[in-house]
């Protein structure tokens, strides 16, 4: 949150410097908040980006595990002791239960992906979106530079 202010404030120095050398331009001001606002939504999409990328590899992680867990239950005869680690102690567990709960696991963690991948998507449409808007403020920007400096 710290870089995401230190940036509005850096923005907004070079916005009021700006404005100085557009004295009577409003329309330019207004032009220049915007570009700042867009910046600013641009670098927390990023981070919000960033954030699911990594809560994304976390559940990857643990869909791989629990699928070496699934795979070797299977390989286990129906008469194997099964122990779940609780805390500091092993409890026996049914593997019937155990396998259960792992498929269960499983269903979780992938719907988490489904969940994530879907929000990963959103927030790379906006992402986008914004872009294209700082874009499209660039050039007015420089439009409206390009015309005062011939006035």
């Amino acid at each position: 949150m710290g870089s995401s202010s230190a940036l509005q404030h850096d923005l907004e120095n070079k916005a009021n410097d700006l404005s100085k050398l557009q004295k009577g331009s409003s329309a330019f001001l207004f032009i220049v908040k915007e570009f700042i606002s867009m910046v600013i939504i641009c670098k927390k999409n990023s981070t919000d980006i960033a954030k699911n990328h990594q809560v994304r590899k976390k559940y990857t992680i643990q869909l791989g595990e629990n699928e070496l867990v699934l795979k070797e239950l299977d390989l286990l005869s129906e008469d194997a002791n099964v122990f779940k680690l609780i805390g500091p102690v092993l409890v026996k567990q049914d593997l019937a239960e155990a396998n259960a709960n792992v498929r269960k696991r499983i269903d979780y963690i992938s719907a988490e992906l489904k969940r994530l991948d879907g929000t990963l998507q959103d927030l790379e449409d906006k992402q986008n979106g914004k872009k294209e808007s700082i874009y499209k403020l660039q050039q007015k920007i420089q439009a409206l530079q390009a015309s005062k400096a011939k006035a």
